[in-house]
């Protein structure tokens, strides 16, 4: 990369680093481009152009966060092929998610802090290639083929985890890891086969999904910095 494009990319960066920290304090709808400039000490001019609205900027930021939390995954499936057992590889995303806010507000549908964004393409086409995922780990063997419906069970299924993270239950005494095993538990007994998966099955879904998480990688860097200045 030449001198002018990582100076390009690195201001991006900056504006989105202070996109994301408003966006944390203030919610999406208070938020404006002058807001983000000043705190990114650059000119508003310059913030468009790299993106033409505010929406396009946080779609941006969304898809930037997103690519850390896929990165995360993909570096455990590098390192252990076995990380592609559906239990493991959900209690690795939910604890990966649980330490980026923003990822976490995606998971919930938080509205107040994301507005429209949270319907935006971000969270559509990550949702497509955790259908793929589990289209992928059923061919292989590691979820069972006699459940209807699987992809809406285990939606549904995941979903509560995150989501009873935010009313009190009364479960404060449950911390991160405990929730992680209890929703690792719940998708190893209702939803894989009993035994062990072969190794040759494991190593070849890792393969699959990696590929899959390399493909969304480079889409979404493609995408964040499409228009950057020369």
């Amino acid at each position: 990369m030449s001198q002018r494009p990582q100076q390009a990319q690195s201001r991006a960066d900056r504006i989105l680093d202070a996109a994301g920290t408003l966006l944390l304090r203030m919610g999406y709808r208070k938020v404006t481009i002058e807001d983000i400039s000043k705190q990114a000490d650059i000119g508003k001019g310059t913030v468009y152009l790299h993106w033409r609205s505010k929406e396009q900027l946080f779609q941006a930021l969304l898809r930037r966060e997103s690519i850390l939390l896929v990165e995360e995954l993909l570096d455990g499936l590098r390192k252990d092929p076995a990380e592609i057992r559906p239990h493991r590889f959900a209690r690795s995303k939910f604890l990966a998610v649980h330490q980026r806010p923003l990822t976490m507000a995606l998971a919930i549908g938080n509205v107040e802090l994301l507005g429209k964004l949270r319907e935006g393409p971000v969270g559509q086409k990550e949702l497509l290639a955790a259908d793929r995922s589990l289209e992928m780990m059923t061919r292989h063997g590691l979820l069972r083929a006699d459940i209807p419906n699987i992809v809406y069970a285990m939606r549904a299924a995941s979903a509560g985890f995150y989501l009873l993270g935010t009313v009190d239950l009364g479960l404060e005494s449950l911390d991160l890891s405990a929730r992680a095993d209890a929703l690792a538990h719940t998708i190893r007994h209702a939803f894989e086969p009993a035994g062990e998966p072969r190794k040759e099955a494991m190593a070849a879904a890792a393969a699959e999904l990696c590929a899959v998480f390399e493909d969304l990688i480079a889409c979404y860097r493609k995408w964040i910095y499409a228009a950057e200045p020369g």
